[in-house]
């Protein structure tokens, strides 16, 4: 019997454990479900007989290194901070790791050792890292090896957003289906990415005003942002001497150009604590970022202050989200972006009828004989529910597909690893496809 130990039982583990739940029995694996909230990790167990629920405090030494020496493999939810702790625990108990987050720099200076001890420590198998890294190989390594050419252009861009529905008045189309501290957070510092050779920067002041807009046939157009280190995947992908290589975030027509009223308040700084915050309303919250005038109303102050017309889309948004009224924020302390999220999180957090949706883009340029051909791939996939979300099953499933292909001796790959290579990703893919999350694609000549 082979034990698997999952750490955390948050939104976005909720996938993962049922599909390891439902082949527990064929591959006679008994999971344990750990989190600091029981409860939580008693209803992700679901009363299963191969399944059991602990309560865990991660920084406890003594209790977390006592789990992992008891289990065959570690896979950890836990938010991004922990992992190397958790590693630090599978290297010394020799035991195989499984992330959805990003390699830090700590994980990878354990790569020589957790492959002496003969160790997979699998991070970045998730959707965005992990999907995005392994449908984007599929296609570089089909131009590079199949047909023996260079990729000239990539651009890649993945957004968590809301599934349209026609019932709602949100006017900015968006919720949070992923941590809200980074949605708020998102592109602070400077955006890198090279574009016809040339390498741009983007300060973060400019971010959300020099957007992409992208269409995807079915699905309609979205507006994509860059993200902050696009040239750290040189390297990932093996692409030095690329010609354009960008990666962004997308959303809905509309949202940055409302977003980037928040920026330029600075409202998203999180850098200081705000006073008075205990007595604070979400009109006060506003009106702490402008200019004194005991005439004028913090609509007029705003508008004027960034150029925006009262009774425009912008305007509308943030009234849409309470942004004027008179209401409590409701915090004792705070930063300004962690008193934005808060008040965020009263109309952006997702009721249990709404479905939320996943949009991945890639385009990928390359020249044939003289003529410049380009390669449009796109996943769309919709949740069912609050519970059965979209973004759970593209975090959840390609790693616990990787835990059973490992479990099955078909992955050989050791060390701190990323699916970039054929091993991991043709078999996830081709599973994820048959799960109904398929890439389209289209190839056309450019002029």
């Amino acid at each position: 019997m082979e034990k698997i130990l999952i750490l955390g039982a948050g939104r976005s583990s909720n996938s993962l454990i049922s599909y390891l739940l439902d082949h527990a029995k064929e591959r006679n694996w008994q999971l344990t479900i750990a989190d600091y909230a029981l409860q939580l990790a008693e209803d992700k167990a679901r009363g299963h007989e191969r399944a059991k629920a602990v309560a865990l405090d991660i920084t406890n030494d003594q209790e977390r290194k006592g789990l992992v020496k008891e289990h065959d493999f570690v896979v950890s939810m836990l938010p991004a901070k922990f992992h190397p702790v958790v590693a630090e625990d599978c290297l010394q108990l020799e035991k195989h790791l499984f992330t959805a987050s990003y390699v830090s720099h700590d994980m990878k200076a354990m790569h020589d050792q957790a492959r002496s001890k003969g160790l997979l420590f699998l991070n970045e198998c998730g959707l965005d890292p992990g999907i995005d890294h392994m449908s984007a190989m599929k296609v570089i390594d089909h131009i590079r090896e199949e047909k023996g050419l260079e990729l000239r252009a990539f651009e890649s861009f993945t957004g968590g957003l809301l599934a349209p529905d026609p019932t709602d008045d949100n006017p900015w189309q968006y919720g949070f289906t992923w941590n809200p501290r980074n949605v708020v957070l998102a592109g602070q510092g400077t955006v890198k990415f090279i574009q016809e050779g040339r390498y741009k920067f983007i300060p973060y002041h400019k971010l959300f005003r020099r957007i992409e807009m992208i269409h995807i046939p079915g699905y309609g157009y979205f507006e994509g942002y860059a993200n902050r280190d696009s040239l750290m995947y040189l390297d990932v992908y093996n692409l030095r001497g690329i010609k354009t290589l960008y990666r962004g975030t997308l959303r809905r027509p509309g949202f940055c150009k409302a977003w980037d009223v928040f920026v330029q308040l600075g409202a998203t700084d999180d850098s200081y604590l705000m006073e008075g915050v205990e007595g604070m309303t979400h009109r006060q919250f506003i009106n702490s970022f402008l200019s004194f005038n005991p005439k004028d109303s913090v609509e007029l102050k705003l508008a004027h202050y960034l150029g925006l017309d009262l009774e425009g889309p912008e305007m509308h948004k943030l009234q849409w989200l309470g942004m004027f009224d008179e209401e409590p924020v409701g915090l004792m302390k705070g930063t300004p972006a962690q008193i934005l999220e808060h008040i965020l999180k009263k109309k952006w957090t997702i009721g249990p009828d709404k479905k939320d949706q996943i949009v991945m883009w890639h385009l990928f340029d390359y020249e044939e004989e003289g003529v410049t051909k380009r390669i449009r791939s796109a996943m769309v996939a919709t949740g069912e529910n609050a519970r059965e979300t979209a973004m759970s099953k593209t975090v959840g499933l390609p790693l616990a597909i990787a835990i059973r292909l490992f479990s099955e001796g078909k992955i050989e790959s050791r060390g701190v690893q990323v699916p970039i290579s054929k091993e991991f990703y043709a078999p996830i893919l081709d599973e994820l496809d048959s799960l109904g999350f398929q890439f389209i694609e289209e190839e056309v000549i450019l002029d």
